[in-house]
């Protein structure tokens, strides 16, 4: 009874231990949607308008522009990128496309989502989505997982008649992310996120590490780079499980302690 009852104690308090951990490896609230949103878009790399995880962003632009977001993502996160264009009045059939870059400006694939959508003559909006890989702490060099960093989004119309160039638009994007947590973990971590101009920084001041960094954002806790991950947690209570269940045996196994029989005396 004793082994039971210390097996109890033991299981309870791993599993208020673990507890706190699971609730740190759930997505953070989305910020308000009225705080600062972004109201334009950039037209290159170099000029995408930042945006945070969780915050829309509006932008007008001319049907046949290139609109361009930049957003951080960390180890662990499941990017979701969703745009909605709405469309004039009256058009022709269009094909609108939304593609996702990383740091190195390599295309990322989506997992699953309407990356591209045909609207109708005369719709009113078409609506896109794009939920990405989940981003790695480390990857192969020659592999193009996504990994911790700045993430480009472009919005463009792949299929658009000669008369409807030109014709205004406007466009909302949102980006969320779903955190996989320890079961995506792997060995490893970058020395410095995909954030284009941080392997420049002098680090002599903030003016200057300001001006050499490209993009600015980060995430709210700062980059994690794979240094922490929930299956450490889960690993340790299967270490203890197991010393547990090995003294457990023991005890069970041992018995009395005493020979099963007395030798006769002389």
């Amino acid at each position: 009874m004793r082994v039971i009852r210390a097996l109890s104690a033991a299981l309870l308090t791993l599993g208020l231990a673990a507890v706190p951990a699971a609730a740190d490896s759930s997505p953070s609230p989305s910020q308000d949607d009225t705080s600062a949103a972004p109201t334009q878009a950039g037209t290159s790399f170099r000029t995408a308008t930042e945006i945070e995880q969780g915050q829309r962003a509006t932008a007008s632009g001319s049907t046949g522009d290139y609109l361009y977001w930049s957003f951080p993502a960390d180890t662990g996160q499941r990017p979701t990128v969703a745009a909605t264009v709405k469309l004039p009045d009256t058009h022709a059939a269009q094909t609108w496309q939304i593609d996702v870059y990383d740091g190195l400006r390599r295309r990322q694939a989506c997992q699953y989502g309407a990356q591209t959508r045909t609207a109708a003559a005369n719709a009113a909006s078409v609506e896109l989505a794009c939920v990405l890989r989940t981003v790695r702490s480390w990857s192969e060099p020659w592999a193009n997982d996504p990994l911790p960093g700045t993430y480009y989004v472009r919005l463009t119309a792949t299929g658009v008649a000669a008369a409807d160039l030109g014709l205004p638009v406007n466009s909302e994007v949102r980006v969320d992310s779903k955190d996989i947590g320890g079961s995506a973990a792997v060995d490893g971590s970058l020395a410095e996120p995909l954030v284009p101009g941080i392997a420049t920084r002098s680090g002599s001041g903030d003016e200057e590490e300001s001006s050499a960094v490209l993009a600015g954002l980060e995430p709210e806790d700062g980059w994690a780079s794979g240094w922490w991950s929930d299956r450490w947690v889960w690993t340790a209570v299967g270490g203890v499980l197991a010393a547990l269940a090995g003294v457990a045996g023991y005890a069970l196994t041992r018995g009395s302690g005493r020979p099963s029989r007395v030798p006769p005396t002389a």
